[in-house]
């Protein structure tokens, strides 16, 4: 199938590729503009007509939240039935005005929806610091509410920022009781770091689960993707993932069952898809790196994360140039200062350093893909962990120091 556009992404055996723009059953969307950005769609409604709706969701953990991700976390997580969403403004730092704005998008999608306002979650991505036009937000949300339709289209593009398009996929997954579809839209080139970015994803899925299942399998799935992507380092305010199950399908999905093991699977490699992704859409970004360390357990992460948010790995990676003692520096800088690094340095299955030492020029071209493998081997064992990350490149200084606040 050719879903799997990325080497990180294993797509599994069960599940087939759908048109991007899908919706399972059960679920209409709707994209609209109301003026917030100059031009283009910048508000979102995404519903569950179905009344037995589960839900399940993930937050930045950024301390200084927006508004939208305030507002949401007070929902009802679990029985959510609908996301409005806008971009354009990210509604952070307005105060007491911006919660109030933050609900008033809750309560106008509730209305036209015939809900309860906790049935529904709320986002904004955009510039932070800035005032979210209340009277448009809500007329778009409005607006989105009378114009849903069965595909994903116009939502998947009214979430978009600086992104360079619109990332999404439907997949049709085929469990023993009969087949289900999974589909999902995201968000996200800037302000990407492990730990969420400034990134939307919006999962829904027709299969019948319980709530605890989905949340089991959203937060697994999350932390095997959104979790391990970065652009720039920078943790976003706004990080926002909703996942809905409106069981339309009529397929049930039982805990630790085989069938949840395929959905899962079937998730985990959508996720991984999107999160790649987001970080090839990276600003500026022309490459994606992945970084594999091994050893031991309480060094593997901060090594792999010192590694990928080194400019100096990000912009050799960005010149195609293998110039492995930046990955060494990056790592020997998280490594505890009272102890010797020592380490195997691998990039595209070359052995390059072995116990420290070189073991031979990196020939050339080595590092001309768009997708580049590094492999780090240190002391100790039991810790494997792996990041996904951009280069960095003269247009991301370019964007970010041109962008309007």
């Amino acid at each position: 199938m050719s879903f799997s556009r990325s080497r990180g992404v294993d797509a599994p055996a069960h599940a087939g590729e759908l048109e991007p723009t899908a919706l399972p059953r059960g679920f209409r969307a709707a994209g609209v503009a109301a003026g917030i950005k100059p031009e283009g769609l910048d508000v979102g409604v995404l519903v569950s007509d179905a009344p037995e709706t589960v839900s399940a969701a993930r937050f930045t953990t950024n301390a200084r939240a927006g508004a939208p991700v305030i507002v949401s976390r007070e929902a009802d997580l679990e029985g959510l039935r609908a996301v409005a969403v806008n971009s354009g403004c990210s509604n952070v730092g307005d105060g007491r005005r911006g919660l109030e704005t933050a609900a008033a998008m809750q309560a106008a999608a509730a209305e036209k929806l015939g809900l309860e306002p906790r049935q529904v979650g709320v986002a904004s991505t955009g510039v932070i610091g800035t005032e979210l036009p209340r009277d448009a937000v809500v007329g778009g949300v409005q607006s989105a509410c009378d114009e849903l339709g069965l595909d994903a289209a116009g939502f998947s593009e009214a979430i978009l920022t600086s992104d360079r398009g619109p990332k999404r996929a439907c997949l049709e997954v085929h469990l023993r009781a009969g087949s289900v579809r999974l589909a999902a839209q995201a968000k996200g080139a800037g302000m990407i770091s492990p730990r969420f970015a400034t990134m939307f994803c919006f999962v829904e899925t027709d299969a019948a689960l319980s709530s605890e299942t989905l949340d089991l399998l959203t937060g697994v799935c999350v932390k095997r993707s959104f979790d391990r992507i970065s652009v720039d380092g920078q943790l976003s305010t706004s990080d926002s993932v909703f996942a809905l199950a409106s069981g339309a399908s009529g397929v049930r999905v039982e805990a630790e069952s085989e069938e949840e093991l395929r959905l899962g699977e079937a998730l985990d490699a959508l996720l991984r898809q999107l999160a790649l992704e987001i970080v090839a859409d990276g600003e500026g970004a022309e490459r994606v790196g992945r970084i594999v360390v091994r050893g031991r357990p309480d060094a593997v992460e901060p090594v792999a994360r010192s590694i990928a948010n080194s400019p100096l790995v990000k912009a050799a990676l960005h010149g195609g140039d293998p110039n492995f003692g930046r990955v060494l520096q990056a790592a020997g800088q998280a490594w505890p200062q009272a102890e010797a690094f020592v380490a195997d340095l691998e990039i595209e299955g070359r052995l390059l350093v072995s116990a420290g030492d070189t073991v031979e020029p990196a020939p050339p071209g080595l590092v001309s893909g768009s997708e580049v493998e590094f492999t780090l081997t240190m002391p100790g064992e039991g810790g494997e962990t792996e990041v996904f990350f951009s280069d960095l490149s003269p247009e991301y200084a370019r964007f970010n120091s041109a962008y309007v606040s």
